[in-house]
């Protein structure tokens, strides 16, 4: 892998984790393929861009964002990549939050995205 795509995914990793921490959805829907596996505590679907958007900006509206730190990232052997993290509301709720990034025509995509309480 160049350093160039490294850093770009790099950077991918860090918009989104700003993106999940200012609570912007439109940001994360920029990145959204044409479906979206995403999952809120318990409901999990698997989502049109559009309707991926319209769930994950009901999801903020609902939980405005405190904080978010990534805790962990890494790739998969098939060279995806992901980040785990834990977002903390304005209410004090925490959920950890997994974001899956795979290349799919030459961009890199939001496959799947999940906000599981802790």
């Amino acid at each position: 892998m160049s350093v160039n795509i490294a850093s770009a995914e790099l950077d991918l990793l860090d918009d989104i984790a700003n993106a999940l921490r200012s609570g912007d959805g439109q940001v994360c829907f920029e990145y959204f393929g044409n479906s979206v596996d995403l999952t809120i505590i318990t409901q999990e679907e698997v989502y049109s861009k559009v309707q991926a958007e319209q769930v994950l900006r009901d999801f903020f509206s609902k939980n405005q964002p405190r904080s978010f730190t990534i805790i962990h990232k890494g790739e998969s052997k098939e060279g995806a990549r992901y980040a785990i993290g834990s977002l903390i509301t304005t209410q004090g709720v925490s959920y950890r939050t997994y974001f899956y990034i795979k290349q799919q025509g030459g961009n890199a995509i939001i496959q799947e995205l999940r906000f599981m309480k802790e």
